[in-house]
């Protein structure tokens, strides 16, 4: 970690006043719809929220919102209200998960002081969250249904989102929202989009039933659990889109792809979780970038043949496997916060959605401020990856 990145974790400050006026504005850029990708993460997820509101402020809002998990009860709060309401709405959400303030005092204790929310979320829930579930600890042998064999309820989120999202305008206005979940029967990925069906609060709490903590949640007979299992980085849904457009992605990765050597059986259980659920994101984003770049040439071949030839039946088949749409990725990756365990998505301490909330802002901004989807491309290329560093943003 450098002195960059530590000092955005010396902030342990309220939530920040998402209403507070911008200090920067740049409007919408010209570069094809935007699209924001959330990740799973639990309360890693705060980050996106500073994500956003960078966004917000900039007057960018995304018309499509994809998600899983966390990022899939993120994503409902921005496109299940309107535009004014979207901050607050987040807010409130995350005011009402985390812990009392009470908990942070302790976090001068050594060791057990600091990981003292964390303990509290497992043998407590987070209000308005999850709840535990007391049939889960009768015994092993004691047959439950399948929304009951979880440690823990998640009928409080029922409850909270259908407070804080308007899930009748998700068919009706933008932005369009999309969310993972895994089918627990076919282990097959199911994208959840309000272009083609209504969604519910259930479709939200499907994409985030991780399984044992939370109970499995059946829709239209199928029972489906949180779409972080197969691809907790939805981002091929946007490269699978038909039809296919233009587009400025956010992608936001809240668990880092790249760590140290584990030293203790607590770093290995930290570095294996993030491993498993970084889902090996960026080999997934090089490969759409192949794909893409293919595509191109596809579409430049085409336009090479003879006009007579170019209107042939099996000619124009092929050629619709080819497209010229731009691609810009905007690669955002939360940083680490100091003395942070495999424990870390479960910390909903105040200091900790706090720090996380403002590190996105901060990384955000920074992109924004130096909007690399503007800078000259190779128009053959169709796919742009600008990742975000810490003192500045690098694109490929």
């Amino acid at each position: 970690m450098n002195a960059n990145d530590k000092s955005l974790h010396r902030t342990s400050a309220r939530i920040p006043d998402v209403l507070a006026p911008a200090s920067r504005r740049k409007g919408r850029p010209d570069a094809g719809q935007v699209v924001l990708v959330l990740q799973g993460g639990g309360a890693l997820g705060a980050y996106q929220a500073g994500v956003y509101q960078a966004m917000h402020e900039a007057g960018i809002e995304p018309d499509w919102v994809i998600g899983t998990s966390i990022g899939a009860i993120n994503a409902s709060l921005i496109a299940g209200n309107e535009p004014a309401e979207r901050l607050p709405r987040l807010k409130e959400f995350w005011d009402r998960i985390a812990h009392t303030p009470l908990f942070d005092v302790a976090a001068g204790v050594p060791w057990f002081g600091r990981t003292l929310p964390n303990w509290s979320t497992l043998t407590n829930g987070i209000a308005g969250f999850f709840k535990p579930n007391p049939l889960a600890f009768l015994g092993l042998h004691v047959p439950l249904s399948a929304d009951a064999a979880s440690y823990y309820s998640t009928k409080p989120l029922e409850q909270t989102l259908g407070e804080l999202v308007d899930f009748s305008r998700l068919s009706k206005c933008a932005p369009r929202l999309t969310v993972g979940a895994a089918n627990l029967h076919t282990s097959e990925m199911r994208y959840f989009d309000s272009r083609d069906s209504e969604l519910t609060a259930r479709h939200i709490m499907a994409s985030g039933a991780l399984p044992p903590a939370f109970p499995a949640i059946r829709i239209d007979g199928e029972l489906y659990w949180d779409g972080g299992i197969l691809s907790n980085t939805p981002v091929e849904a946007v490269f699978d889109d038909n039809p296919r457009r233009s587009s400025l992605i956010f992608a936001v990765h809240i668990w880092n792809p790249q760590g140290d050597e584990p030293e203790s059986i607590w770093q290995v259980m930290h570095r294996q979780k993030e491993i498993q659920y970084s889902s090996r994101a960026l080999s997934h984003i090089m490969r759409q970038k192949q794909i893409h770049r293919l595509r191109h040439i596809i579409a430049e071949l085409a336009a090479k043949l003879p006009e007579e030839e170019r209107g042939a039946d099996a000619a124009r088949e092929l050629a619709a496997y080819g497209c010229l749409t731009q691609m810009h990725v905007v690669r955002l990756l939360a940083p680490r916060l100091d003395h942070e365990d495999h424990t870390k998505d479960i910390d909903f301490s105040h200091s900790g959605i706090s720090s996380r909330w403002k590190a996105g802002y901060e990384d955000t901004m920074g992109v924004l401020d130096e909007t690399p989807w503007e800078k000259p491309f190779d128009p053959l290329e169709g796919f742009h990856l600008h990742e975000l560093r810490r003192l500045g943003v690098s694109s490929t």
